[in-house]
């Protein structure tokens, strides 16, 4: 089998294990659908990430027909677009549901925990402090007024479905409202310090509850004081007693085994990245070789199916980086050089990354979240790439070469041997002369040299097209040549 078949199946081979995972009949995602007279209880533990999205959407859809559904708060936050997502989710349950803050519902997670329909805490838990921040590098960066509008609005739409202070509720994303609480008509009444400025006849005995420069983070005896916990419960089935389904079992959602295998491989993602594209490389250089091949396909193959699985990752994004790998292979083995199938395929493989990693096409300007996000994922497909390159380089540089005779394939010796020079040609050359080569060296090839051309061999480097080249050596009825770089010296 020649390489360009051996690599075409292997794209094949590829698309079909890919599909044979996603088939939704029977895959890794189906589950259990909830009975009348059930409670599910479904955990938000750990950071707030695209898996944690997909585990708590497919959890929902098998509530159908439960009683009641308890999400399990143990957080400290995560991605903002994550953090949406499932509120979306939470508040589109048919479902009643209540969120338990078991230890912490942290930044992410408070807007998570607000977003159901009633709200209990374990002793000693804690919620709030929903600021978005970036990580740079001076550390944690609280960000500015574009990022916080569009957040406080959202607890504002949360406040008021549930009956939370909005104000309250806001002063969990900015730190630079001050809330001030007083009495009226039997109930406590909170408004923004300058709100309670703007009024005509102040109100009496008001107290500052939240001053300015501080983001809004309380235990569960102040959350229960401030009117978003309605009391403080040591186990679910405390929960389930309080919202008067105390006698009904209950039964907790775990993540399957893709969706733990999904949260893992995303972590990893830029680094399955450059081995899948640096091992790809490797293997249209490295004539002989399908280890290379195996492996960027392995890798490549798991990065996405951890991307689909946490549904970034859609056939569309899968079927353009195929394209762009098909056109890539079109330019090295039916078009010789770099021109516009290789570079129309490499843009595609970029464009595929990159839309594998975020759950939109361009950034939506109303989310500013949404293009750092795509930044950040620009910069990681860049880095993943040019890091891939270097990993080929010295592969083809060091491991190559030491794994011919090792591994069968037409390597040097056969290259060599195969090689012939009648001695009227090898005398009109002499070493220390420049060319061009005619064809790729692989290692053997052709180059010109004044004029005429020559059959030629390198020993052991691959050599494009078009690339100068000196003579190093004449042995007998072979032309030994090697790449006249900037810095090489011909050899006198």
């Amino acid at each position: 089998m020649n390489k360009s078949t051996f690599s075409l199946l292997s794209l094949w081979l590829f698309v079909g294990v890919l599909f044979s995972w996603f088939l939704p009949v029977g895959g890794p995602l189906a589950g259990a659908q909830a009975t009348a007279g059930e409670i599910r209880l479904i955990p938000i533990s750990g950071e707030v990430s695209p898996s944690m999205a997909a585990f708590i959407a497919r959890a929902v859809k098998e509530t159908d027909g439960a009683s009641l559904v308890i999400f399990e708060m143990d957080t400290f936050g995560g991605r903002v677009d994550s953090a949406l997502k499932i509120v979306d989710t939470i508040t589109s349950l048919e479902v009643p549901s209540v969120a338990w803050v078991k230890t912490k519902a942290i930044s992410a997670g408070a807007l998570i925990a607000l977003s159901a329909d009633a709200l209990y805490m374990a002793p000693g838990t804690t919620i709030g402090d929903c600021a978005p921040i970036a990580v740079g590098k001076e550390g944690p960066q609280m960000l500015g007024e574009k990022f916080q509008s569009p957040l406080r609005a959202k607890f504002r739409a949360l406040a008021r479905k549930n009956g939370y202070s909005e104000s309250l509720a806001e002063s969990m994303v900015t730190a630079d409202l001050e809330i001030v609480a007083y009495e009226a008509e039997g109930k406590t009444l909170y408004m923004e310090a300058q709100a309670y400025e703007d009024l005509k006849e102040k109100p009496e005995h008001v107290r500052t509850v939240v001053r300015k420069g501080e983001l809004l983070t309380m235990d569960d005896v102040e959350a229960k004081g401030f009117g978003f916990s309605r009391a403080t419960v040591k186990t679910t089935a405390e929960v389930a007693g309080a919202m008067g389904h105390g006698a009904l079992p209950v039964t907790r959602v775990i993540p399957s085994w893709s969706e733990g295998l999904s949260g893992w491989i995303l972590s990893i993602a830029p680094v399955l990245m450059m081995i899948g594209l640096g091992a790809l490389y490797t293997e249209l250089k490295a004539p002989g070789f399908g280890i290379f091949g195996i492996v960027g396909l392995s890798a490549l193959g798991l990065a996405l199916f951890g991307h689909h699985i946490a549904g970034l990752a859609t056939y569309a994004e899968i079927l353009i980086i195929v394209m762009g790998l098909l056109l890539i292979i079109v330019e090295i083995f039916i078009l010789p050089g770099f021109g516009v199938a290789g570079i129309s395929g490499f843009l595609l493989v970029m464009i595929g990354l990159i839309l594998s990693l975020q759950d939109f096409v361009l950034p939506d300007p109303t989310l500013p979240w949404e293009g750092t996000l795509f930044r950040g994922n620009l910069l990681t497909v860049v880095i993943s790439v040019g890091a891939s390159v270097l990993m080929a380089v010295m592969l083809l540089r060091y491991l190559v070469p030491a794994m011919a005779g090792r591994v069968s394939g037409p390597y040097l010796d056969a290259d060599l041997k195969a090689s012939k020079a009648d001695s009227e040609e090898t005398s009109r050359i002499a070493v220390g002369e420049n060319g061009v080569a005619l064809t790729p060296l692989r290692p053997a090839g052709k180059a010109e040299f004044h004029g005429e051309p020559f059959d030629v061999v390198t020993q052991g480097d691959f050599i494009d097209r078009s690339d100068p080249v000196v003579v190093t050596a004449v042995e007998g009825n072979r032309i030994l040549v090697a790449w006249k770089g900037p810095s090489s010296e011909s050899v006198s």
